[in-house]
């Protein structure tokens, strides 16, 4: 049976105030978890003038702290941004305050551009080339397993410990994080928005094929992270996936803001090269009423033979966005 579980970037929108888009994350958790969904992942960018989710660590602990039952998770924590102790510290209290229900997954892009980077760690000189390493070290300190005598970081312990540990992932959108996941024997999730499908394939076929058994996962365990928007129409969807539209043509050319509402994008219409980008990302996107969608999710999860996808959803009207998460649990949960 295919499983349903959402990522959400908390992105900002025109005519409110980004803090706004934090508190809907929150709504959307609550509203998600009613509905049956699997995971509730939220990102993490930085200066980032579109999406404004920056400290997932902070926003998983308020979605805990006010749901029950479904997974919280980072996809993902910016590994070379931080030291690992700490991240494994920031989510083993995660985990004391939710106990079974985290999900810790770490990238090494920055999710900024690189001078936001280069400032948000405490040494410049700090690069992504150590992250198999640091990747290793997070792995041992969340688990609880000490690190071999000779590294620093022997004898060392994250608290606080407890009966369960979080589960860490790894996030990629190319076959580096497909094979360190395999490495490691992590689970694996495949960034399939970020890439418009681009990869996946050969990311999971060299995933699938260099795992390595570890004692958690003897079996490799992926997912892909997908864009889609239902609707109780058709042409309703495709009203609200303008937003979207525009956002990502706008962002072709190097210009990034606030979503903007369907009305807002209707006084800006596309040039003869704009329309032809936005019939090719009609031709790609899985938008329509909750059966249609429905049907593309089961054909990619088909042919990706994934038996979990996660959902990320814009919509600048917050209603209609809980409305397609609706729609699509009618149809998988």
């Amino acid at each position: 049976m295919l499983s349903l579980s959402v990522l959400d970037q908390s992105v900002a929108v025109s005519g409110r105030t980004e803090d706004a888009s934090i508190r809907e994350t929150l709504t959307l958790a609550r509203h998600c978890e009613a509905l049956g969904y699997h995971r509730f992942w939220v990102s993490e960018h930085h200066s980032h003038p579109s999406i404004v989710g920056s400290a997932p660590e902070v926003l998983m602990a308020a979605i805990a702290a006010t749901t029950q039952r479904i997974r919280v998770g980072s996809a993902g924590v910016m590994l070379p941004h931080y030291a690992a102790l700490k991240v494994a510290e920031q989510f083993r209290v995660l985990e004391a305050l939710a106990p079974g229900r985290i999900d810790l997954g770490v990238g090494r892009a920055p999710g900024s551009d690189m001078r936001t980077a280069r400032l948000l760690r405490a040494d410049p000189h700090q690069s992504a080339e150590n992250f198999p390493v640091q990747v290793r070290e997070l792995q041992a300190w969340v688990s609880g397993v000490d690190l071999p005598e000779g590294h620093p970081g022997h004898g060392v312990t994250a608290n606080p410990m407890g009966p369960t540990t979080p589960e860490l992932w790894m996030l990629g959108s190319s076959d580096y994080g497909a094979q360190l996941a395999a490495h490691y024997g992590l689970p694996y999730a495949f960034a399939y928005f970020i890439t418009d499908g681009q990869g996946a394939d050969e990311a999971l076929a060299l995933y699938r094929r260099l795992y390595r058994p570890s004692l958690r996962h003897p079996e490799p365990q992926a997912v892909i992270c997908v864009w889609a928007l239902a609707a109780d129409t058709e042409a309703e969807a495709w009203h609200h996936f303008s937003g979207r539209e525009r956002w990502k043509i706008d962002r072709n050319k190097g210009a990034l803001g606030p979503l903007l509402s369907p009305a807002e994008v209707a006084l800006r219409p596309y040039s003869a090269a704009e329309q032809l980008e936005a019939g090719k990302l009609r031709q790609a996107a899985l938008v329509g009423s909750g059966p249609q969608v429905a049907a593309k999710l089961r054909a990619l999860a088909d042919t990706l033979k994934v038996e979990e996808l996660v959902v990320i959803t814009w919509t600048h009207d917050p209603v209609a966005r809980r409305r397609s998460y609706e729609l699509l649990a009618r149809e998988f949960v």
